[in-house]
């Protein structure tokens, strides 16, 4: 199974991949999600509740991420089990893309899936999916704006300090950035596992 698509944030290209890479930004935005847990730098395990048609299943899940490029591409390998319900794995290529309204998330994926919910009707499960992307991406722009601005305020504020408070304050911030990289992956890799769990 096959899948490509894309989609605008507003956001720039470094805001968003430390977005997708927040713990906690991967949780609020996710449907369902219960847990999103590091294991190492490369590898997370989540948990999840969803319901597709007449199949409810908790499902558990990991995600490895490699080929990774800050802040503009990775690839990361997937697997969910949801007992009798179903299983998904394969591999995802995700990119961000700067322009000039924030950047572009693309993502192609191949995956497989099986259980009781590759049974279901192929209707049924695009709908599923479909309403589980947009859910993601409606909360998930919601909390990039709430980055955007406290960003845009933590900006004004360092420009009236004096300059070794600045240096300070950067240098914190690019830490900040690089574990925010990896809850980008993380994101990213959920919604598309989730997808793939459900197609």
């Amino acid at each position: 199974m096959d899948m490509q698509g894309n989609r605008q944030l507003g956001v720039t290209q470094q805001q968003a991949w430390e977005a997708l890479n927040n713990p906690d930004v991967l949780k609020a935005c996710i449907p369902g999600c219960d847990k999103i847990e590091s294991v190492s730098p490369e590898q997370f395990v989540i948990g999840m509740a969803l319901k597709i048609g007449p199949v409810s299943a908790k499902f558990s899940g990991k995600i490895s991420l490699s080929e990774m490029n800050p802040p503009a591409s990775y690839t990361l390998n997937f697997e969910g089990q949801g007992g009798v319900a179903g299983f998904g794995k394969g591999v995802a290529h995700v990119q961000l893309i700067p322009n000039e309204a924030g950047c572009e998330l693309s993502y192609q994926v191949n995956a497989q899936v099986g259980g009781k919910i590759a049974q279901l009707g192929q209707r049924l499960i695009d709908g599923a999916a479909k309403s589980l992307s947009e859910e993601f991406f409606k909360k998930f722009d919601a909390q990039t704006q709430v980055i955007l601005s406290a960003s845009n305020a933590a900006a004004d504020q360092e420009s009236s300090a004096i300059d070794s408070h600045s240096t300070q304050t950067a240098t914190e911030q690019a830490k900040s950035s690089l574990f925010t990289v990896t809850n980008m992956v993380i994101a990213a890799a959920v919604l598309v596992a989730v997808y793939f769990v459900l197609r």
